[in-house]
């Protein structure tokens, strides 16, 4: 008996060290530090929940970014307003990644990883509506979600105090509003647009672009003010992109070659 008890005490240890061992893997942190990312997981195809598994193009793209810088990390589904709020503080998130566009105004607020993605706001409508570009959208009812680019644009072009201007949650509730007649139009990324009538053929979906009002954009990992990790995810970037590596996941996500020399071109 005692010797089967000595038996279990060095299984028990073994077992032990073993679970010490891969949890710190993937880490060259001293200490095994492990970076938290929050996410709006609501944004098919770039971050999404495929039942209880999150994935998505930002997901998989940061995959390859910390394997490639050689730290751990989690992420966290925790809604898009607690996001922007929480990486702001930078206590219990250090980065958020949910197709987060560059712009001026946020980068008061936080710093930024170089961009990743390049993406463009589109306007989506039901087949047979008059709206040709963004002008068209001034006397009609607009969906968008609330905090993102599209809702700035579609502000300067509405007015603040517009009502027909309906700001939602996420982007599904704003799809769902056309779907059900509720808003003449919706604003969104292309990426979301091009999902979403690929995923509905049947309800005669058009996609507007209108390159005058709404220019190219580009997404980055959003960091809070002064933040350590940038210097470590920017060079992990930047190799993910020249090694093949990120064209490997956009063209599983969007079944195309990404423009990687004019993503490179971008500061």
């Amino acid at each position: 008996m005692g010797g089967n008890i000595v038996k279990k005490l060095m299984m028990i240890v073994l077992a032990v060290g073993l679970a010490a061992a891969i949890s710190g893997c993937g880490s060259k942190e001293s200490g095994g530090t492990k970076y938290k990312f929050a996410t709006d997981a609501a944004y098919s195809p770039m971050e999404f929940m495929d039942k209880d598994k999150m994935t998505g193009f930002d997901i998989d793209f940061l995959a390859e970014v910390m394997k490639e810088a050689g730290l751990s990390y989690e992420v966290n589904n925790i809604g898009w307003d607690t996001m922007l709020t929480s990486v702001k503080q930078g206590k219990e998130y250090q980065g958020g990644i949910s197709s987060v566009s560059i712009t001026d105004e946020r980068k008061q607020s936080y710093d930024y990883s170089i961009p990743y993605f390049e993406s463009k706001n589109m306007i989506l409508v039901k087949e047979g509506s008059p709206v040709k570009s963004a002008a068209d959208l001034k006397d009609k009812k607009v969906a968008v979600q609330i905090s993102t680019t599209a809702d700035t644009l579609m502000t300067k072009i509405m007015g603040d105090t517009n009502k027909s201007l309906k700001r939602l949650d996420n982007n599904t509730l704003a799809l769902m509003e056309l779907e059900n007649n509720g808003v003449d139009a919706v604003v969104a990324d292309i990426a979301i647009v091009r999902e979403y009538v690929k995923n509905n053929p049947n309800k005669k979906f058009v996609i507007i672009a209108d390159p005058t009002n709404f220019e190219s954009e580009y997404y980055g990992i959003l960091l809070p003010k002064g933040s350590e990790l940038k210097a470590k995810l920017d060079p992990a970037i930047k190799k993910v992109i020249e090694n093949g590596a990120y064209a490997k996941v956009y063209k599983k996500w969007f079944g195309e070659e990404p423009d990687t020399k004019k993503l490179l071109e971008q500061k």
